[in-house]
């Protein structure tokens, strides 16, 4: 428990945020004085208080999200002070309500806990006339915090939006990085004495690991487009704004190099010439340096270099291509091979037009028109009952959790309200806010609540105690509440260090306590801590295992039909993968991942399970990208496709064959696929094998080198799409290997 406390306190979970501080601990600090200076001590702590819960939301992001975010803060403080206000005086009332609102706003996330704390926190103080006075004064108190943190937005308005291109650009370069350090054998012999010698540059030393780079890609590809989906101006417009086509050309040479990896690959297996590495290598890398000069023109628009409209490295790669292309045809080297280099060359062409694509859009300037943030869509009654009925029916995760948080809040509740408990509310709180999804989240975050708090009670204390007056206790919330705000996404731990004397003094500010109460909220708040414990240990599981089939049944349906859709494309009856298979695909991947992440938590982790459920979503992942570079390597007008499309749609087959009988016994008495499909490859290496007879045939006969056949462009598509093939076949043996072992934990291994 020890360990686990060190690492609790030594957690680092993000930057810390001094603007948000700043405005948060003012937003506090000014009414109180004001307050104290006039003798309305009391109506100035109320509107502390409001700016207090509209702060905890920490809205993130853009502008115009933050601005979003922020009105419903506001909103929901305001109703959960006007709940609690009407319960104030009727303590048994209050436990039947108040964990409503807790279990509500935990299954919720646009209320969160700031309901169930604007209630509570109302609901304890002494019954007043005044309800809906105070709840103004709230309301106020949220506005006024509202507007010091949406102050900057006409300055700042676009710097979200530049940080998630220029990331998105960042990571497509690492991408070719990774491409680039992987052409050809190298000896790491050397990186790896570095990184013995200093760990601290290992990350710039070793090369970049492919599947890393991959992932960190689509994640940035996928927060610039979300990150753009909050601007409102320049949406729905017949043509793209910039930052849309920038996005767009962003994606193109992430699949791009997708294709180009896989092409290294191949190449690195039957290599015609190992001269060509060399170029291939600094041409990639080449690549990269001039996409990250767009990135930080993208970051830092003033001045900051663009690069040449042109890579002398990649013609010099086409040159040395080209050469022993020639030389193949000629018979002195693998026409195959050749070919696979042919479309090497056009793949890192076609990167390097994109680069360039992107390097006008951003030379054109990034600008977009000003528009006020939408107002959130309104939830339609039927899908969100739906919905509801759906996670009460299944007792979904989600379901087990705000049953459980209603259960603490109200055992907590109830125990204050029964033993008549001064300050009942900390037990609550601690009891109730103190759960997580999982039993290890859910340990590290009452570590950090309960020692943060206890610290921090002690320390508001002795401040009470000492402060000469309430202009006095006022500067130095503002302290605090800077030092709590600014730094609560770095570690939940300092946030309760911080956090505990601002709300003990908001709270005391009219009506300053005695040490007898910071030892009875010591006491309370290590009280809820226990009974948080007891709860993640004795009510419900979670669910997520009883889910994982659900789960791994959709990840092979999605990814069956993305593989039907690369069928199309090379068939010719898709121009590309449509975008909404891909997010699916990537969706359903991700929710397998969080699911392992919950089951990594939970108190005795199923580590067979969760290895198999790790061997799923890398090879998953892998899938996706082979599916991009076998669309990306075909040709739009190519006549003859051999057995590929047939090799795709008997891939499908088999994902939804596995779907189907994914918690039958008899799925494992199905062959694996690359027995399924040895007739089918032996087919298709027959088949390129007579394509690269009749391309010699063509040369002989007097057709030019240069000159564009369909069997030439046969010949380049089915070289570049077999190896992609072959990797496509192994790795979904190990997807369905893995789902049907994480499916029926403590089976043996189907093959």
């Amino acid at each position: 428990m020890l360990q686990r406390a060190r690492e609790a306190v030594a957690a680092i979970g993000g930057r810390a945020a001094p603007f948000f501080g700043l405005a948060a601990a003012l937003a506090m600090a000014v009414p109180l004085v004001a307050g104290a200076l006039t003798g309305h001590a009391a109506q100035g702590a109320m509107i502390a208080l409001g700016a207090y819960l509209v702060g905890l939301r920490a809205p993130e992001g853009p502008y115009g999200a933050r601005a979003r975010n922020l009105a419903g803060a506001v909103l929901v403080v305001a109703v959960g002070a006007t709940i609690g206000g009407n319960l104030a005086g009727h303590a048994w009332l209050a436990v039947a309500v108040v964990p409503i609102v807790m279990a509500l706003g935990s299954a919720v996330p646009w209320i969160g806990p700031t309901a169930g704390l604007a209630a509570l926190l109302t609901a304890v103080r002494p019954p007043t006339q005044d309800v809906l006075y105070n709840g103004f004064l709230e309301l106020l108190g949220g506005l006024l915090v509202s507007a010091l943190l949406l102050a900057p937005w006409p300055a700042r308005r676009l710097r979200p939006l530049r940080a998630a291109l220029a990331e998105a650009a960042g990571a497509a370069a690492g991408l070719l990085d990774a491409v680039a350090q992987n052409v050809g054998e190298q000896d790491t012999g050397p990186l790896r004495t570095v990184e013995a010698a200093e760990p601290e540059l290992a990350s710039v030393a070793l090369r970049p690991d492919w599947e890393a780079s991959r992932r960190a890609a689509s994640r940035a590809l996928a927060n610039a487009r979300a990150t753009y989906g909050f601007y409102r101006s320049g949406r729905g417009r017949e043509e793209p704004a910039r930052p849309e086509r920038l996005i767009d050309a962003l994606a193109r040479i992430v699949h791009e190099t997708v294709a180009l990896h896989s092409l290294v690959d191949a190449v690195r297996r039957r290599p015609p010439d190992r001269e060509w590495e060399m170029e291939a290598r600094v041409a990639v890398a080449a690549l990269a340096a001039r996409l990250r000069l767009i990135a930080g023109a993208v970051a830092a628009p003033n001045g900051a270099p663009l690069g040449d409209a042109d890579s002398a490295a990649v013609r010099r790669l086409g040159r040395r291509i080209e050469g022993i292309r020639r030389a193949s045809l000629a018979g002195d080297e693998d026409l195959l091979a050749a070919a696979l280099l042919v479309q090497l060359r056009r793949s890192a062409e076609r990167v390097s037009g994109e680069i360039e694509s992107a390097r006008r859009i951003v030379s054109g300037g990034l600008r977009i028109g000003f528009a006020p943030p939408r107002p959130p869509a309104a939830p339609r009654p039927g899908p969100l009952w739906s919905r509801v009925a759906t996670a009460v029916r299944t007792r979904s995760p989600g379901f087990r959790q705000a049953a459980r948080v209603f259960v603490t809040a109200a055992v907590a509740m109830a125990l204050a309200a029964a033993l008549r408990l001064p300050h009942g509310q900390w037990l609550t709180i601690t009891a109730a806010l103190g759960l997580r999804a999982t039993y290890d989240e859910t340990v590290t975050h009452l570590i950090q609540r309960v020692g943060g708090t206890v610290i921090g009670s002690v320390i508001a204390a002795v401040l009470l105690a000492l402060a000469p007056g309430q202009v006095t206790a006022a500067a130095v919330l503002f302290g605090f509440a800077f030092a709590a705000f600014a730094l609560r996404s770095v570690n939940f731990g300092y946030w309760m260090l911080f956090g505990t004397p601002v709300v003990l003094m908001l709270l005391d500010f009219s009506a300053p306590s005695d040490w007898t109460a910071a030892g009875e909220r010591i006491g309370l708040v290590v009280a809820g801590g226990a009974l948080a414990f007891a709860a993640t240990r004795l009510l419900w599981p979670t669910g997520h295992a009883e889910r994982l089939p659900a789960q791994l049944g959709r990840l092979l349906t999605v990814h069956a039909d993305l593989v039907r859709a690369t069928a199309a494309v090379v068939e010719g009856d898709l121009e590309r993968l449509p975008r909404d298979k891909v997010v699916a695909a990537e969706q359903a991947v991700e929710a397998v991942t969080d699911a392992r992440t919950h089951l990594r938590n939970e108190r005795v982790p199923d580590g067979e399970r969760i290895d198999r459920l790790t061997e799923v979503i890398s090879a998953a992942r892998r899938i996706r990208d082979h599916l991009v570079a076998v669309t990306r390597m075909t040709r739009r007008d190519a006549e003859d496709t051999g057995p590929v499309p047939q090799i795709l749609d008997r891939v499908a087959d088999h994902l939804e064959e596995i779907d189907d009988r994914l918690t039958a016994a008899e799925a494992a008495d199905l062959p694996p696929l690359r027995e399924r499909l040895d007739e089918d490859f032996a087919d298709l290496d027959a088949h390129l094998a007579r394509l690269a007879g009749r391309r010699r045939a063509e040369i002989r006969g007097g057709v030019g080198t240069d000159e564009q056949t369909p069997v030439r462009h046969a010949v380049l598509q089915i070289s570049g799409s077999r190896h992609a093939l072959r990797s496509l076949r192994r790795d979904v043996d190990a997807l369905v290997a893995g789902c049907l072992a994480a499916a029926r934990p403590g089976s043996p291994r189907p093959f």
